[in-house]
């Protein structure tokens, strides 16, 4: 699609870009008025299931309309069949016969819809949640744990989930209460009154009870969240944690987050102790009155046998609807305690996002232009250019503290085609200008622009799928290597990919694994070495074939010969590209047209790798502490 605009406008060429999307996103949304109940926002959601709740509940109220009506058929059998003998027995037996049978398919219908109901709402929440995750900038990453947003997507969408969908069924399971005493009024009214006598200290003690949980099932929710991050870090450490030695430290650390977690369960179980038995067991107190009153009118001839039974059947049939309504409380408490803790993560913005009049880039020439840059790491609001508000500084997931000024007055120029090195000592920004040219962060200060686009006004999509890079950490997917390598281009032929492999040095030692190509690698690739798993994550840039490309110390984990046949082969591959390489090894420099050296946030020399060594001291103490861990034999 080519965006239509004004022929003196520069923009005018740029059009869509990227893979179409396949996902089918949900056509939901949270209402974003956080001023708003948890149960208001969240309506949305449940009314996008309108129809099939609908019919679940129908269905629901329909069993009980059917069920309701036994008791009063066995006080009519009982008085016209059993004491009067006008009406045949079999008479009633036959009607309740099918009454049963109706209820019971529509119990069926009204189950099977709701669970369908459940489902789509959990799928629906899920993937809200999920979507929100992948706007969200690389700052949010930075400071919230990963074991919090698992804890979230997990057991706090469940919570919500059980509550919207088996919440209205409760209640309408509740609604017999009103049936069954219209029906007792019809019956005899006093009885009636006495029979639903203990209804308002049910609702005062549901009321008690709702106070005292809410709390508790917030904090229940908190320490699993706590106990799935203490978890989530082991098992991603699992190296870190057996090479110190240290699992028994790390077993100490679950132990007492789980007794927190323990003693959170108890305190809910010890909550629920008190208040359900007496919530589930007052409706036994009103049929206790209902044998002793209406015992004595039957004494009295005032009141039939059949009455009696009808009204204590009456009464059984209010105890399953009593004892759910302790479990809704429950419910509900847990769910407006989860509910809080998904809006945390749907009410932040993101704070690296499309501008609304942002523009697709389809071509690139590779003209890159780094325009006074200033940066500093957790930037808030009013450090963003544009504007935009950034909440995530007051999160309750975490605060974004602001960083020491990492680069300061930054200005870099790479022309289409050029290929430049940078060198810098530790923490002197080089990875920064990489994570900035990709927008993976916002600069605070100054501008970044491509083909003299400021990445600010282009959509995420296209500066990303235009600029490509290798990190020095690669990170690989427990799928296929093919796929892995294909990650970028997935309908990518076979072809391509073992061409992106052999460019990047990788063919030779795929080739010789069991399942070649096809071999799945374990959890981040961790059953490849480090120069494996580096390997292939350049060749998984070089199949998306970028106009602008980054290498992030992309050579660091392989050896000098391994690293000369990958630079043979980048050396074609980098023709015409423009590249940015962040140089921690000698050996990389020589690919580079020119050098930049990276000082105090800003650049503060260039030139050639010879007229660098002639001209400025700095750069050959840094090349010297860079030798220190370059490996023995790499070219000088």
């Amino acid at each position: 699609m080519v965006m239509r605009r004004s022929e003196n406008d520069p923009a005018k060429r740029l059009g869509q870009v990227g893979i179409a999307d396949r996902h089918l996103r949900p056509k939901v949304h949270v209402d974003p008025d956080r001023s708003r109940s948890w149960l208001r926002r969240v309506l949305p959601v449940l009314g996008a299931h309108r129809l099939s709740l609908s019919g679940a509940l129908g269905m629901s109220f329909l069993t009980l309309m059917l069920q309701v009506q036994i008791p009063s058929l066995l006080n009519g059998a009982v008085s016209n069949s059993l004491e009067r003998h006008s009406t045949p027995l079999d008479h009633y037996v036959w009607i309740v016969f099918g009454l049963a049978l109706g209820a019971g398919l529509a119990g069926f219908g009204s189950r099977y819809l709701l669970m369908r109901t459940a489902y789509a709402v959990e799928f629906d929440l899920r993937n809200l949640l999920y979507e929100h995750l992948t706007r969200m900038g690389f700052d949010f990453y930075d400071r919230v744990q990963s074991g919090q947003l698992i804890s979230r997507a997990n057991s706090d969408i469940r919570s919500v989930n059980l509550y919207l969908t088996f919440g209205p069924n409760i209640l309408v399971q509740c609604s017999i209460a009103i049936v069954a005493f219209i029906y007792m009024l019809t019956i005899n009214v006093p009885l009636a009154f006495v029979a639903m006598s203990t209804l308002p200290f049910v609702f005062w003690l549901s009321i008690r009870m709702r106070a005292s949980m809410f709390p508790v099932s917030w904090l229940i929710q908190a320490r699993l969240a706590e106990v799935a991050t203490v978890v989530d870090e082991n098992v991603n450490g699992v190296r870190v944690v057996k090479s110190f030695t240290a699992e028994q430290r790390e077993l100490d650390h679950l132990a007492r987050e789980a007794a927190k977690l323990r003693w959170a369960y108890i305190r809910d179980a010890d909550l629920r102790a008190r208040f359900s038995p007496v919530v589930q067991n007052l409706p036994q107190l009103g049929m206790a009155f209902v044998l002793l009153i209406g015992g004595l009118l039957v004494i009295d001839d005032h009141l039939g046998v059949g009455a009696i039974l009808a009204f204590s059947i009456y009464i059984v049939m209010l105890q399953a609807p009593f004892q759910m309504l302790g479990m809704l409380v429950m419910l509900g408490q847990r769910a407006a305690a989860s509910a809080q803790r998904i809006y945390e993560i749907l009410d932040e913005e993101p704070s690296v996002r499309d501008a609304p009049d942002a523009i697709d880039l389809p071509e690139v020439r590779g003209e890159v232009r780094f325009d006074h840059v200033n940066f500093h790491y957790g930037a808030d609001a009013d450090d963003h250019p544009d504007g935009t508000a950034a909440s995530a500084a007051h999160s309750p997931l975490g605060a974004a503290v602001a960083g020491p000024p990492v680069l300061s007055d930054f200005n870099l120029h790479l022309a289409p085609g050029e290929t430049v090195a940078m060198v810098g000592r530790t923490a002197s920004g080089k990875s920064t200008v990489s994570r900035l040219l990709t927008r993976f962060y916002d600069v605070t200060g100054g501008a970044i622009t491509i083909d003299g686009h400021d990445l600010r006004t282009l959509t995420l999509q296209s500066v990303r799928r235009h600029v490509g890079v290798v990190l020095d950490e690669p990170f690989l997917f427990s799928v296929s290597i093919a796929a892995n390598i294909a990650y970028g281009a997935p309908d990518a032929s076979r072809e391509a990919i073992v061409a992106a492999a052999r460019a990047a040095g990788a063919d030779e030692f795929i080739s010789a694994l069991p399942d070649g190509y096809d071999t799945v690698v374990g959890e981040r690739g961790y059953t490849l070495s480090g120069g494996q798993r580096q390997r292939v994550a350049i060749a998984r840039t070089l199949l998306v074939n970028p106009p602008v490309l980054i290498l992030d110390d992309a050579t660091s984990a392989v050896d000098v010969q391994v690293e000369q046949a990958i630079h043979e082969g980048l050396k074609v591959l980098m023709a015409g590209r423009t590249t940015l390489i962040v140089a921690h090894r000698l050996s990389t420099i020589h690919l580079a047209d020119r050098v930049v050296l990276l000082d105090g946030g800003r650049i503060v020399a260039e030139g050639t790798h010879a007229e660098l060594m002639e001209s400025t001291p700095l750069y050959g103490e840094v090349l010297a502490q860079v030798a220190e861990n370059e490996p023995s034999g790499a070219p000088a």
